[in-house]
């Protein structure tokens, strides 16, 4: 049995219902609202709070239900996460910046690709809270259900690359897109870390340094 969070949920308040995504509002019928409102609840709680720190009974009442409706929609606590964590991870935000992505030649390519996905880390960077909630309280276990859906996207995106003029180091696709992952989330979180510390004069051409260190690398030709 599920055992009842002792944390007081920030949502409580039924005065003041779950306000859906612009999405969520053209939902059509009653059934579609409660379900979404549900998992705006659960994410919002999943990602401010944890996801063992919520309550099924924390979801509800954010959402304006009774414990028990919440049944009527998702068998469990985990099936509301699992939804969130492949519907909203940063991985599956970042997926149209991928497909969107123009360029004739691989450094264009590079570039756009990695513009856009800063562009939509800035807009809702809450998507990363869900990769420490699931590294710290799950240790990884629903990653492939997330790898899953975010493969298909990342495969285009590779063959894309393969294709743009350009010559490409005889390296395993999948490292080369890994680290183009690695390097630009990177470069979001050590932005928000750091970014602010440091003088603008560093500051100001980062992005384009870290572009140049996917394409060349740091040692010096000669």
């Amino acid at each position: 049995m599920e055992r009842r969070s002792t944390r007081k949920c920030p949502l409580r308040d039924r005065h003041k219902p779950i306000r859906l995504t612009a999405g969520a509002e053209e939902l059509n019928t009653k059934g579609e609202r409660t379900r979404a409102a549900l998992l705006e609840a659960g994410y919002r709680l999943f990602v401010t709070q944890g996801y063992h720190a919520t309550s099924t009974r924390d979801i509800a009442s954010a959402a304006g239900l009774a414990v028990g409706g919440i049944y009527n929609y998702f068998g469990s606590k985990e099936d509301i996460y699992l939804e969130l964590l492949t519907q909203r991870h940063a991985l599956v935000d970042i997926l149209p910046a991928l497909q969107q992505a123009q360029g004739d030649t691989v450094e264009e390519l590079v570039r756009d690709a990695a513009t856009r996905m800063i562009a939509v880390l800035r807009n809702n960077h809450q998507g990363l809270a869900l990769t420490f909630v699931e590294l710290a309280e799950f240790k990884g276990k629903h990653l492939p259900q997330l790898f899953k859906v975010a493969y298909p996207s990342f495969r285009d995106f590779a063959q894309r690359l393969t294709k743009a003029r350009g010559t490409l180091r005889a390296l395993p696709m999948p490292i080369m897109l890994r680290v183009f992952l690695g390097m630009f989330f990177s470069y979001f979180v050590t932005d928000l870390v750091i970014g602010k510390q440091l003088p603008v004069s560093v500051t100001q051409d980062a992005f384009d340094y870290f572009v140049d260190i996917y394409l060349h690398g740091v040692v010096a030709e000669g």
